[in-house]
C-alpha cells in the first residue's frame, strides 16, 4: 500500500507550489499525495498594491487569523503518514492565511503527524519558523524537516527584485536586474530532496531525516542574517501594536502610522541597511561563537520559547 502525503500550503505568487512540486516530482508515483491550498475568504491581491502590502504588517506579526476557506472534508478525514506545510515569510513572520490556517479547527489535521516545513523566502525566515514551531507545538505534530530556500542575491538587489515583482508583477530579469524571488535552478535542484524524503518514510525513519536533508543543503543560513532579523523583527513588533492601537485592517484611523512605517522601513532599507549591515558584522566578530551556535539551533528543528 502506498504510504499518503498531505501537502498544505499558501502561495501569493505561485513560487512556493512550484518548489513543492518540485520536491515531489521523483516520488510522484511512489506515493499517493493530496494537496490542499489554504485559501483566504478575503483574497491578498497580487502584485499587491502599496497601501495593502504595508498594512497587512500588523496582523501577521502579531499572528492574528482572518478567515480561510474550509479546506476539503476529504482531506480532513483522511489518515496521512505524512504532511509538508509549505509557507512564505511576511513582514519576518508566517504569512497571514498560513496563520489563520495553524489557528483554526483545519489543523487538527496535523495532530500527531510527522511535518516537513517548505519554506520559500527573500532571506529572513527565523521568526517566522519560530512562530510555526510553537504552532505546530501547540496543535500537537511533530516537526521531522526543514527546507528553506531563498534568494542568493545580495541583500539590496534582492530587494529591489522582490518590491518589482510584489508590485508590478514582473518575475522575469529586466535591465540589470536578475529575476526576482528564489531562483530557478535552485527550484528545479530541490527534486533532490524527494528521494530522501520517500527513503525516511518508508523506512520508518522520519526522526533522523532533518540530518540527512542539511547534508544535502537544505538550509544554508548566514550568521549575520540572525544579527539583522533579531534588529528587525524587535522594530516590527513595536510598530505592529503602535498601528493596531488605531484599529484593524483597512481602517483609515490607522493609515497615518502604517504611512510612517513604511517611510520608515524603506529609509531602512535603502539608506541604513549598509549601516546595519556593517554594525552586523563588527557583532558578528565580536560574538562568533555565540552566532555560531545559535546558526546550529535554527537548522535545527528544537524549540526554545523567546529565541528571537
Amino acid at each position: 500500500m502506498k504510504r499518503k502525503i498531505l501537502v498544505i500550503y499558501y502561495s501569493q505568487s505561485g513560487q512556493l507550489r512550484d518548489i513543492l512540486d518540485n520536491i515531489l516530482y521523483d516520488i510522484q508515483h511512489k506515493v499517493e499525495i493530496d494537496i490542499a491550498e489554504v485559501l483566504p475568504v478575503q483574497p491578498f491581491p497580487f502584485p499587491w498594491k502599496v497601501s495593502s502590502f504595508f498594512d497587512a504588517m500588523p496582523e501577521c506579526v502579531e499572528l492574528i487569523p482572518s478567515p480561510i476557506q474550509p479546506i476539503p472534508g476529504e482531506v480532513l478525514t483522511k489518515d496521512y503518514d505524512l504532511v509538508i506545510l509549505g509557507y512564505q515569510p511576511w513582514f519576518l513572520s508566517p504569512s497571514q492565511p498560513i496563520t489563520s490556517f495553524l489557528k483554526s479547527e483545519y489543523a487538527g489535521v496535523l495532530k500527531d503527524k510527522p511535518v516537513i516545513t517548505v519554506i520559500g523566502s527573500r532571506n529572513m525566515w527565523l521568526n517566522a519558523q519560530e512562530k510555526v514551531k510553537e504552532m505546530l507545538q501547540n496543535i500537537g505534530a511533530r516537526l521531522v524537516g526543514n527546507i528553506v530556500l531563498t534568494d542568493r542575491h545580495p541583500n539590496l538587489v534582492s530587494t529591489l527584485t522582490v518590491l518589482r515583482w510584489a508590485f508590478k508583477g514582473q518575475k522575469e530579469a529586466s535591465g540589470l536586474l536578475p529575476e526576482a524571488g528564489v531562483q530557478s535552478a535552485d527550484i528545479k535542484n530541490t527534486q533532490r530532496f524527494g528521494m530522501q524524503i520517500y527513503k525516511h518514510l518508508e523506512e520508518g525513519r522520519l526522526d533522523v531525516l532533518q540530518k540527512e536533508l542539511l547534508l544535502q543543503g537544505a538550509i544554508h543560513l548566514n550568521p549575520g542574517l540572525i544579527v539583522l532579523e533579531k534588529r528587525g523583527i524587535k522594530n516590527f513588533r513595536k510598530f505592529a501594536k503602535y498601528i493596531r492601537e488605531k484599529g484593524g485592517p483597512g481602517a483609515p484611523e490607522r493609515l497615518g502610522r502604517v504611512n510612517l512605517f513604511k517611510r520608515l522601513l524603506i529609509t531602512g532599507i535603502f539608506v541604513l541597511s549598509p549601516v546595519s549591515s556593517l554594525t552586523a558584522k563588527i557583532q558578528l566578530q565580536l560574538q562568533r561563537q555565540s552566532l555560531l551556535k545559535d546558526v546550529q539551533y535554527f537548522k535545527s528543528l528544537r524549540y526554545e520559547p523567546g529565541k528571537l
